[in-house]
């Protein structure tokens, strides 16, 4: 592994932004059609999808790091890299508590050291603060057909916890699941949270309705659909856990403290 490398490919968005957050953008070669945060981000080329790696584009780029989250595809892509003698580090970056440990680990290798410190030490302090009591019941839906949540795995269920909100289906374990329109009725959250692709860092509150569920007969079981309580987070602030997480906190308890 290079002590500090200086052509690097990153596969995933929230790895591309914590470079840039590590000072070492300049030295980014290689991103995902994903990583678009921060715009910065937009001016390096781009290799492909991360979760299914091209590893003759991305050596192509002539690396001499590569990051990538893990998953089956991108360890065959890892042992395909290390063929070639290209180094490469398989991150999990799911949780707030991932973002700090990766800080410091990509800190002496990309960037600055002390840069990685630091964000690392803001994660320590989240980690370590206590929740506000839960003002709002919510349940975050990915998908409306079939309805996909986001469980007690999802970075987002830690957000919600630290803005004061509940997710109602804290209790599954994994990050995602999918469940049944009367599994959400019956919990009867009093916010439907969805994520989108919006810019700037305003929730918006959609009382008025939002199309994808609001105009679906069958989801009209649910009382919050019925009544029109959205909440629309930007995916540029709120799509994956990186060193922004502590505003997408305050954005959103102020917006569950408007929504009241």
């Amino acid at each position: 592994m290079p002590v500090r490398a200086t052509r690097i490919v990153s596969l995933a968005p929230s790895l591309t932004e914590l470079v840039f957050a590590l000072g070492g953008g300049n030295r980014l070669v290689g991103r995902t059609t994903w990583c678009k945060y921060p715009p910065e981000a937009t001016r390096v080329p781009v290799v492909g999808d991360g979760l299914s790696p091209n590893v003759e584009a991305i050596a192509a780029r002539r690396p001499d790091l590569v990051l990538l989250y893990r998953s089956p595809l991108t360890e065959t892509a890892a042992r395909q890299l290390a063929g070639l003698s290209i180094p490469a580090l398989i991150l999990r970056h799911d949780r707030l508590a991932d973002v700090g440990r990766t800080a410091r680990l990509l800190g002496p290798l990309v960037g600055d050291s002390l840069a990685g410190d630091s964000i690392g030490r803001i994660f320590d302090s989240i980690a370590a603060s206590v929740p506000p009591p839960p003002r709002a019941r919510v349940a975050f839906v990915a998908w409306d057909d079939p309805p996909i949540i986001l469980g007690g795995g999802s970075y987002l269920t830690e957000v919600a916890r630290l803005a004061g909100a509940r997710n109602l289906f804290d209790d599954l374990s994994a990050a995602s699941a999918t469940v049944s329109l009367e599994t959400i009725a019956v919990r009867n959250p009093d916010w439907i949270v969805m994520v989108d692709d919006s810019g700037g860092d305003s929730v918006r509150i959609l009382r008025a309705g939002y199309p994808a569920l609001a105009r679906r007969p069958e989801w009209q079981i649910v009382p919050a659909v019925r009544e029109r309580r959205f909440l629309a987070l930007p995916g540029t602030l709120f799509g994956r856990p990186t060193p922004a997480t502590p505003r997408a906190v305050a954005v959103l308890r102020r917006a569950l403290e408007a929504a009241r």
